[in-house]
């Protein structure tokens, strides 16, 4: 995940969490539904790039491997 959508997803999270105590603070349960939903939105961001981040870190291990597999065998 890069920092700028770390960053990005945080803000949205404490923006929706802002919303939501607002909206309870002043009965507005609209507001207050419409904060959970940013935050809700925020959270399914975040694991969203931390499934692609590990991912990537999947596909550089088999790489990894793979190249150490074939060292191995032109060793010989």
């Amino acid at each position: 995940m890069g920092i700028n959508d770390k960053i990005n997803n945080a803000a949205a999270e404490h923006l929706g969490a802002a919303k939501e105590g607002a909206g309870k603070l002043t009965g507005d349960q609209s507001l207050e539904r419409e904060g959970q939903h940013d935050q809700a939105q925020a959270k399914l961001q975040q694991a969203g790039e931390k499934v692609k981040d590990a991912a990537a870190d999947i596909g550089d291990n088999i790489k990894d491997a793979a190249q150490k597999l074939k060292e191995g065998f032109t060793r010989k």
